[in-house]
């Protein structure tokens, strides 16, 4: 049986269940294996500055690491 088909006859079995704990239990593996996302850990504060340094780099406004030491050294 291939992924999709298993995936179906997973959905089905899940639509006709009326067990709350098989449903629970689905839900928790599914909350277990999700990959961690450091994004969601950051405060609106630290997402802005991130964007904010993304539209930089993007219009060229950047210095690099050489010429950074060497005004701060």
């Amino acid at each position: 049986m291939d992924i999709q088909a298993e995936k179906i006859q997973l959905a089905k079995l899940l639509l006709e269940t009326e067990n709350l704990n098989i449903i629970k239990s689905v839900k928790k593996i599914f909350k277990q294996n999700k990959v961690f996302d450091f994004w969601d850990e950051l405060s609106p504060e630290q997402k802005k500055e991130i964007e904010k340094a993304s539209i930089e780099i993007e219009n060229g406004e950047i210095v690099d690491y050489d010429s950074f030491m060497q005004k701060h050294r």
